[in-house]
């Protein structure tokens, strides 16, 4: 009796875990390798005196694209883990001390639209219809089809010209409104998968109406609920994970991967390799291939995504009157993206995105707690070659000094636990190439047929998923990948 079709799935973030569940419900035995101690990849999680902090990715949306993967073995994501609506999606807080509530509600929305500039509603209506129309043809159609050749790419061509895809996602919403703060509001999103909103293509505007659409999420317990659950998920299919391995070595045989050698010498044979690790470094584990030293070099050449400074901290009290996800902006914006994605600086005044859990779970502290997390981006190590070590302990002074001029007067006093996270720790800890926390930048001429293949052009048994692939970085976005690349696989 032949042996079933095998896989071998390299990093268990959340688009390897959901390719491997997808392999693994289709009858592939599949292993996922992960180097670290638990699952995750960038959803990664700490555990620190009685506090849950979570890594990587808070805002979910599109939930249904999860859901999906409990269906395909005919059960329901709510039997592993339980989601809970955010409302409001965000607030954005300035330093003039204006706010601005944005919800899924339309009269609320417009109510708030309305105190920034009154002119700007009809406008906000136009563009949500540009938003409703490229999720269409940008999400809908496209979001999970693997462009391997340039000819899938023209096919996409026209609807793209149609709506003037070349255009930057801050140019088409200025297009729209008015208001310099409204055009900040409907921008920043990109910054959430590793996009310049200066530059990032208009196309993007349709996570508006994905959030629209979906809603905005949170898995109570964390975001490492949902990894967990996925990880159960795969368990309860027949899949295997490997934990604390690290690939080393993908073996190949002409124009076909073998399988994989960690780094404690296990060797793993398999009909089917995927990886879901950083793509420059993944060519990088098929030693004395020329294929793959020209895609390497050719990778490194490309434009990365910034990283992220990331601090952690634990406060006594809770604090309901702070949103679940707040944007903390800079005077500048333009400027401030400037000095980030092409010139190298680290701002003295970062643009921040807070996350307080705690306002819609309890569970992620110690009862009168709050667990936060503050993000801010900053340049890649690419650009900025910067000490992290020493560099540290100074910006998070920064960071924390925002929140407390905006929000928390009293933080130093309340502060029980506090770490921060560097593009260092992304590159050393995730292997991400040049410190980047979202892989390649998603420019429109690396985009699509212009990313990461799901399917190596040399390698015929070798798969890619995750933020370097098409469509790009978020939850959603990965997930895609997992389902094209999938589709290729089985």
């Amino acid at each position: 009796m032949p042996s079933k079709p095998s896989a071998i799935v390299i990093g268990s973030g959340f688009g390897g875990l959901a390719l491997a569940i997808r392999l693994q419900s289709a009858g592939i035995e599949t292993t996922v390798i992960e180097a670290r101690d638990r699952a995750g990849g960038r959803a990664y999680h700490w555990e620190r005196e009685g506090y849950i902090f979570d890594a990587g990715p808070t805002v979910i949306t599109d939930p249904s694209c999860l859901e999906e993967l409990w269906s395909l073995s005919e059960s329901a994501m709510d039997k592993d883990v339980t989601l809970r609506a955010v409302d409001p999606f965000y607030r954005l807080v300035w330093n003039d001390g204006t706010q601005f509530d944005y919800s899924n509600d339309d009269s609320r929305l417009e109510a708030e639209i309305r105190k920034l500039d009154p002119r700007d509603v009809d406008g906000y209506r136009r563009f949500l219809d540009y938003s409703r129309a490229v999720y269409e043809e940008g999400y809908v159609k496209l979001g999970a089809v693997p462009f391997l050749n340039f000819r899938s790419m023209l096919k996409a061509a026209p609807a793209l010209a149609r709506y003037k895809a070349w255009r930057s996602v801050y140019a088409t919403v200025a297009s729209f409104v008015r208001s310099e703060k409204l055009r900040q509001i409907l921008s920043f999103h990109t910054l959430l998968v590793g996009g310049n909103p200066m530059e990032t293509s208009g196309i993007y505007a349709l996570i508006h109406n994905l959030e629209k659409t979906g809603g905005v999420w949170c898995a109570v317990g964390g975001t490492n609920a949902l990894i967990d659950g996925l990880v159960t998920l795969f368990g309860r299919l027949g899949g295997k994970l490997l934990l604390n391995e690290k690939v080393e070595t993908i073996t190949y045989e002409g124009r076909y991967v073998t399988g994989v050698i960690t780094q404690s010498g296990m060797q793993l044979a398999s009909d089917q390799v995927a990886s879901n690790g950083d793509i420059v470094n993944t060519y990088g584990m098929i030693t004395h291939s020329p294929e793959a030293i020209r895609k390497f070099k050719s990778l490194k050449s490309k434009r990365f995504s910034p990283s992220l400074f990331v601090v952690h901290f634990g406060l006594d009290g809770t604090f309901p009157d702070i949103a679940h996800h707040s944007i903390l902006f800079s005077d500048r914006y333009g400027p401030l993206l400037e000095d980030i994605y092409k010139k190298g600086r680290l701002p003295e005044d970062p643009s921040i995105y807070l996350h307080n859990p705690g306002a819609s779970d309890a569970t992620v502290a110690p009862p009168g707690k709050s667990a936060f997390y503050a993000l801010a981006p900053v340049p890649h190590l690419g650009v900025a070659p910067i000490d992290w070590s020493k560099e540290g302990e100074r910006y998070r002074k920064i960071v924390i000094e925002r929140i407390r001029a905006l929000l928390i007067p009293d933080i130093e006093d309340r502060i029980e636990v506090c770490f921060h996270y560097t593009p260092r720790d992304f590159e050393s800890d995730l292997g991400a190439h040049l410190g980047s926390a979202f892989s390649l930048e998603p420019t429109l001429t690396q985009s699509a047929w212009f990313r990461a293949h799901n399917r190596d052009d040399h390698f015929e048994n070798l798969f890619f998923v995750g933020a370097g692939t098409h469509p790009g970085a978020g939850i959603p976005g990965v997930v895609g990948s997992a389902k094209a690349t999938a589709g290729l696989m089985i």
